[in-house]
């Protein structure tokens, strides 16, 4: 163990996997690099088309980029070494590698739910106030919420890194996860961990549950300005462009909520249940959404052929 003052910090972590699959993890890790491909060459593609095409320069567009790149740096942070654990048995991660892995994942994890949040109000504006929709969600305004969504996870999710960095660790080091998780790394502490489950409380239900109850409100809205509609046709091309949204947020808050409630509360979920759906939650939604939005997003796809 290396002193640090007052603290002691393993030198490394060990990242078991999936707990109770170790013999299995080896085909397991197919079928999730297959999934990782899949986002990487669809995230990539929706970038370079967004980029390249004037006509996409608009704010669904812009927001569904920062999504992209969002979705890959999420996946990038925590793919490569969980395969490296899968097909190669080296779980070994240091001590700071393991505290990077963590605020990336944990950050852009927040970025994700902050721009799936901005969606939501640019289709209640667009399909609620069309006319000012242009001088609300200027370009300006683009920017400013997509820096003020990544500033708000940088500033949320540092202090749980610099609180777990000043702290004192067990002998025993080894993480039964795929990734440096945070609660998964508090648990090998030494002492009161109080502060950190309730800062870990606090960042959840400030940033998941502002942004879901955001989002919720919104498409309330949304629902009751399309009822009004007399146009069938109307109401059917409101829906549509509100409909990959919601399958988008869905595949990212259902399973971001149960990993989180499990570990707070689910002890009698078998782990690897919940190490799955906490692998899956990073990689489902970076491979979905490009192919959610490709098909179900006319322009965008006429401009891909």
């Amino acid at each position: 163990m290396s002193l640090n003052s007052s603290t002691s910090h393993p030198p490394y972590f060990l990242l078991v996997g999936i707990p109770g699959l170790e013999k299995e993890q080896f085909w397991i890790a197919f079928p999730f690099c297959l999934m990782y491909l899949i986002a990487l060459l669809g995230n990539i593609t929706l970038l370079l088309v967004i980029r390249a095409e004037p006509t996409l320069h608009e704010p669904m567009y812009l927001f569904l980029a920062m999504l992209a790149l969002t979705d890959l740096v999420l996946s990038t942070s925590m793919l490569p070494k969980m395969l490296s654990i899968f097909w190669l048995g080296s779980g070994r991660i240091g001590f700071r590698s393991c505290l990077s892995q963590m605020f990336f994942i944990h950050t852009f994890s927040s970025v994700e739910s902050g721009v799936l949040m901005a969606m939501a109000l640019d289709r209640y504006v667009a399909v609620c106030h069309p006319l000012r929709h242009s001088s609300l969600l200027a370009l300006p305004v683009v920017v400013a919420l997509g820096s003020l969504v990544l500033l708000r996870g940088v500033l949320m999710i540092s202090p749980g890194c610099f609180i777990l960095r000043g702290l004192s660790f067990c002998q025993h080091h080894v993480i039964p996860h795929s990734y440096c998780e945070h609660m998964a790394v508090v648990k090998l502490v030494c002492g009161d961990t109080r502060v950190n489950y309730i800062y870990g409380l606090f960042v959840a239900f400030t940033l998941l549950g502002s942004d879901i109850i955001l989002i919720s409100v919104s498409y309330a809205m949304i629902l009751k300005v399309v009822v009004r509609l007399s146009s069938t046709e109307a109401r059917l091309k409101a829906f549509n462009t509100c409909a990959s949204h919601l399958c988008v947020s869905l595949a990212f808050y259902i399973p971001a909520l149960f990993s989180f409630l499990t570990h707070r509360f689910g002890h009698s979920i078998p782990p690897h249940v919940h190490i799955m759906v906490a692998n899956l939650y990073l990689l489902v939604p970076p491979m979905l959404n490009p192919i959610v939005y490709g098909v179900r997003t006319k322009k965008l796809w006429d401009s891909v052929v």
